[in-house]
């Protein structure tokens, strides 16, 4: 059964729009995060990949979870990336999420140094817990094997989980490897699996999943959310096959980018189109593409 009492849903990795200096754009943040949660999202989850965390500062991450907060973007529509190489910056974002009431806290593992140990990998975790010391933190592990260069074991996740059951509750995987998250669903009991893409979403959901966290739900919420709302019903499949086939309008391409475009164009904001280095402001053509194919899918979207 799933606990309602906690983030479960539909989830968008928020983008963060940028002013033209690249710094982040925080009205906009909070217009965007609002807009999602008005267009299908159970919930957002900013300062993650999708959000060009890792190119933003510590103190600009701060900033961004406290005018989130301000806007009473929290409880269990928040779960916040928090993930750093350096423990103590993770510890920091986390103590604020925390503090500002978000109802969990997504956390990439240390991904600098490559081919670490589960050992290693478990004190980084125990140690961050430890000293953020909140018995009301809750704790999303981030498993995205092809950015950080490695994946969360599935002995090492069961062993955080065991460790720290009300703390460590769930994880977002990214992996797409689903032979992997039904290993999880099936053998990890009282743990919340957020896939890291809607494509997964239906299946996920049969195995006990608790909703998707996903870069492309910036753009296909309101499809996503009216497969979660009806995933029991004889069109779900047909929905999930739709739903799946929105995501792809973005494949071939860099997604951030094209995805700020997108919503640049939706809002007739060109500064919507913003993107830190290494990112690239999207070409036209790859627009013009994304566009296209959401057309052929007969897909609608409010400004």
């Amino acid at each position: 059964m799933t606990d309602n009492s906690k983030p479960t849903g539909v989830f968008a990795a928020s983008l963060t729009p940028m002013n033209d200096d690249l710094t982040p754009n925080l009205s906009k943040i909070i217009k965007h995060n609002r807009w999602l949660l008005l267009n299908g999202c159970d919930g957002v989850a900013p300062l993650g990949t999708t959000g060009e965390a890792n190119s933003l500062s510590v103190d600009e991450r701060l900033s961004i979870l406290d005018a989130l907060a301000d806007a009473g973007i929290s409880g269990n529509q928040l779960i916040a990336g928090v993930g750093c190489c350096a423990l103590i910056d993770t510890i920091n974002l986390t103590k604020r999420a925390v503090a500002n009431g978000a109802g969990g806290v997504l956390m990439l593992p240390p991904f600098y140094y490559k081919e670490p140990s589960d050992d290693g990998l478990f004190a980084a975790y125990s140690n961050i817990i430890e000293r953020v010391g909140h018995e009301s933190l809750k704790v999303y592990l981030y498993n995205f094997p092809q950015q950080v260069g490695f994946d969360l074991s599935l002995e090492l996740v069961a062993r955080l989980h065991d460790a720290f059951p009300n703390t460590i509750v769930g994880m977002k995987d990214s992996s797409g490897d689903w032979p992997r998250m039904k290993k999880i669903l099936s053998q990890l009991s009282n743990f919340r699996l957020f896939p890291g893409s809607e494509e997964f979403l239906l299946p996920s959901l049969h195995l006990g999943g608790v909703g998707c966290i996903s870069a492309t739900v910036n753009v296909t919420a309101p499809y996503a959310k009216k497969l979660y709302d009806n995933w029991k019903n004889e069109s779900s499949k047909d929905q999930q096959n739709h739903l799946s086939k929105l995501r792809k309008a973005f494949s071939g391409m860099a997604p951030i980018p094209a995805m700020k475009s997108f919503f640049a164009d939706l809002h007739s904001d060109s500064g919507w189109a913003n993107v830190r280095p290494p990112f690239l402001k999207a070409s036209a053509a790859d627009l013009k593409t994304a566009k296209k194919r959401l057309a052929e899918l007969d897909f609608i979207s409010e400004a």
